[in-house]
């Protein structure tokens, strides 16, 4: 049987799912995403990419401001749908919502909850140098990604990865997973587990002090912080007294006052940690576009005994 879906997304680790949706059994009949908000250097309304690809695939788009409103409850009502299904949307819904679809609301979770519940599981994976993730349908309760678990899918952890590769992946993989979760409702085969509270984990939202490198720490977490920032916003240090954002890196063997550049070669430059020596891979200069680290150095020259941070 073909349910009526109504999908909920804003990012663009959503659209995977809304086309994995779109080119399935099932009929989209609305896809709910947030207004378009000024963005860039003209300060225009940007549409987010999950309204994007609902213009490209020619669904009924509906853009609001939230759903938690009157307004947005009852457009999200009109839409009649079997189930809602709801990929990184970036709001709790209350129980109103909940309650709207006439089976359930199916959320897509980018990890193996109860792991990591929260709004950064994939970069709070890298952060704690997790070896493996995956991704997690749950049936939607109130709490923060508590309800009980339709599927799951593992996913091993690249060394290269960052967050960027890391959830692209992620999206990918959980498009598959969502779509036959939406089988299982429509057969009447779904049978959702309780979490384990006992297990949870969680994965807060990174503020502004959690990009910046602090050199006392062990090189392999400077690396984690590093990745799990990347591409966007980036971890952040100080050269020279300018703000220099750090990419991605390695833990390399060195020893030094941690912050210190202690050694430059062709290929880039080793600042000593709190442990060993952390090589950058990749920086971006206050005002300057992404670098590789050799033209980095090519281009700023820095040299043994100048400080980092």
């Amino acid at each position: 049987m073909a349910l009526r879906v109504t999908f909920l997304g804003n990012d663009r680790w959503s659209v995977p799912s809304l086309r994995a949706l779109a080119g399935s059994a099932h009929d989209v009949v609305a896809v709910v995403t947030a207004a378009p908000k000024p963005a860039g250097r003209g300060n225009r309304p940007r549409p987010t990419a999950v309204a994007d690809a609902a213009r490209e695939l020619e669904l009924p788009l509906v853009e609001l401001e939230t759903v938690r409103s009157e307004d947005g409850t009852a457009r999200l009502a009109s839409t009649e749908p079997d189930l809602l299904a709801l990929v990184a949307y970036g709001e709790l819904l209350p129980k109103a919502v909940l309650d709207l679809p006439r089976i359930a609301p199916v959320n897509l979770h980018f990890s193996l909850l109860p792991a990591l519940r929260g709004a950064s599981p994939v970069q709070t994976a890298l952060l704690l140098g997790l070896e493996e993730t995956g991704v997690s349908t749950i049936v939607m309760d109130e709490g923060m990604d508590t309800g009980p678990i339709v599927l799951q899918r593992r996913e091993p952890v690249d060394p290269d990865d960052d967050a960027g590769s890391l959830g692209e992946r992620l999206a990918g993989v959980g498009a598959g997973l969502l779509v036959e979760s939406v089988d299982l409702f429509a057969t009447g085969a779904a049978a959702p587990t309780p979490q384990d509270d006992t297990l949870a984990t969680f994965a807060p939202i990174l503020g502004p002090e959690e990009r910046i490198l602090d050199w006392s720490n062990a090189a392999r977490d400077l690396v984690n912080q590093s990745r799990a920032l990347s591409p966007e916003p980036g971890a952040t240090t100080t050269f020279r007294g300018k703000n220099l954002k750090v990419f991605n890196g390695r833990h390399v063997l060195a020893s030094g006052e941690p912050g210190t550049i202690v050694e430059v070669d062709k290929e880039g430059f080793v600042v000593a940690t709190g442990d060993a020596g952390f090589r950058p891979l990749e920086l971006a200069p206050a005002g300057s576009a992404r670098m590789r680290a050799r033209d980095f150095v090519n281009g700023h020259r820095p040299a043994p005994g100048e400080r980092l941070g």
